[in-house]
């Protein structure tokens, strides 16, 4: 039943035990654990002033042409010197108002992770499904996690490796790219503070997290104050007349779906939105993915190629009955967790307080930073990392019996619970426990998907070439083109 790490450990209330979480949209520590009280918002003092910082984990390999490289290890310039600075957002409590920004999370020098010295090549045909036969590593005093393209170079010992590189530094998202949308939030949260004075708007998703490319939406987390309850469809219909009188928003259309949207554009350019009303569930999941993308150099890549692939192949579009982008990044936290050599961690498992569902939102920032360095000793390339991916889904795991389970790190047996019940691919989302990947519900769309894993997997370990199963040119000339 159990794959490569066996079963998790029992538990008294069943396989996955469920804590006392808020309902969907209660954040308040004043309300968790009763249900009829609906949504109950923050006062509006408990809210600090929202401040963006770009991280210095998720800094570009290649700094963008013609702008000089950012120092992102020393502080920013004084406030004065741009107009925005006074309005970028910030999570933490307001007594943490000097502290640390949000998206800035260094080590202390005392808890620097030691950054293994890379094994001898191993060739690919060598690569099993547990990783290559002998990882070797020694530790490194005093290095923290690659940030450089020297460092990266550790895990592109071979071709395809060379070609995954080459496609992560052409794609991955640009300090120029994160400052640019959060220059828009800022304007944005100041226009609907007039018609909704006790609100903060929130960049998440993959702009904040770490894992997005320079084609990524931007998603955005409307949280409004008071004492009075809000409906989400309301708010986002007045939102939607707001925006028609905006200048530099078009496109608006609100999307009725389990968890409304309001999608629009920044006038005049490629640049969408996603906004959500207090949705904070996705403001956990986003300090909890940002942790994970942190915690080893390989992460960002190998999850930027799958996403690539999904989109090429068709099978990465949840509103056409196949894997969201937030299910395949859980789908390679979880092959990362499971190797026999695990390249990742459970954070949730390892660290409850950091990324406690039930903590406060305010809290979330906060909590993430306080998780210490993971030193796997696995030493795969991002190539066998791939390879091994692609193959474990085709072949390996169990669709019908099992699981996905980041929180756990490993894969549950499938209850008759409603949640996976008649499911053709459970995900468990890591805080809220319902299926990510209850979008495909069409057997036809599922043997498509497990026939795409199939088929990449046979193609790639034929040809070692990331050409075999993405267009890997064409796709890097469209994210240049957005330069």
């Amino acid at each position: 039943m159990f794959h490569r790490n066996g079963a998790p450990p029992p538990h008294r209330n069943g396989p996955y035990p469920r804590t006392q979480v808020p309902v969907p949209y209660d954040y308040s520590p004043l309300s968790i654990g009763d249900a009829n009280r609906g949504f109950h918002v923050l006062e509006q003092q408990r809210l600090p002033p929202y401040v963006w910082t770009p991280p210095p984990h998720f800094a570009p390999i290649v700094a963008p042409p013609r702008k000089p490289a950012l120092n992102y290890s020393r502080k920013r310039p004084n406030i004065n010197s741009s107009p925005h600075l006074v309005k970028r957002q910030r999570v933490g409590p307001p007594s943490h108002a000097t502290a640390s920004p949000v998206s800035n999370w260094t080590p202390p020098p005392s808890s620097l992770p030691h950054q293994a010295v890379a094994a001898p090549s191993t060739p690919l045909s060598s690569f099993d499904r547990f990783g290559p036969s002998r990882p070797v590593s020694t530790p490194h005093q005093g290095q923290s996690v690659p940030e450089s393209y020297n460092e990266l170079q550790t895990y592109a010992r071979d071709h395809l490796s060379r070609q995954m590189v080459e496609l992560f530094e052409a794609c991955q998202q640009q300090p120029g790219d994160l400052e640019r949308k959060e220059i828009f939030r800022a304007q944005l949260q100041e226009d609907i503070q007039s018609i909704f004075s006790a609100a903060r708007l929130y960049l998440t998703g993959s702009s904040m997290n770490g894992l997005g490319c320079r084609s990524s939406d931007a998603d955005l987390c409307l949280v409004i104050n008071g004492d009075k309850k809000h409906e989400p469809l309301s708010v986002l219909s007045r939102l939607r007349k707001l925006f028609r009188t905006l200048s530099y928003v078009e496109g608006t259309s609100l999307i009725r779906a389990k968890v409304p949207i309001l999608k629009f554009k920044e006038k005049g350019s490629d640049l969408e939105f996603d906004l959500n009303i207090n949705n904070t569930v996705g403001i956990r999941n986003t300090f909890l993915l940002r942790s994970y993308a942190q915690a080893d150099p390989r992460v960002r890549p190998m999850i930027l190629v799958v996403k690539k692939w999904a989109c090429h192949q068709q099978i990465n579009d949840a509103s056409k009955g196949t894997l969201s982008s937030y299910t395949l990044v859980l789908m390679v936290l979880h092959y990362l967790q499971t190797l026999r050599d695990p390249v990742l961690p459970s954070l949730q498992r390892d660290h409850p307080d950091c990324f406690s569902p039930c903590m406060d939102i305010n809290l979330v920032p906060e909590g993430s930073k306080h998780v210490p360095p993971y030193n796997s000793t696995n030493q795969s390339s991002l190539g066998e990392l791939l390879l091994g991916f692609l193959r474990y889904y085709a072949s390996e795991f169990s669709w019908d019996k099992q699981v996905i389970s980041v929180r756990e790190a490993t894969a549950l047996p499938k209850t008759n619970a409603q949640e996976w019940r008649k499911k053709f691919i459970c995900v468990e989302e890591p805080f809220e426990r319902n299926n990510v990947a209850r979008a495909v519900h069409e057997k036809l769309k599922f043997d498509a998907i497990r026939a795409q894993f199939v088929l990449s997997s046979r193609k790639l370990h034929g040809r070692k070439d990331l050409n075999s199963i993405l267009p890997l040119r064409a796709i890097i000339n469209k994210e240049a083109s957005r330069r």
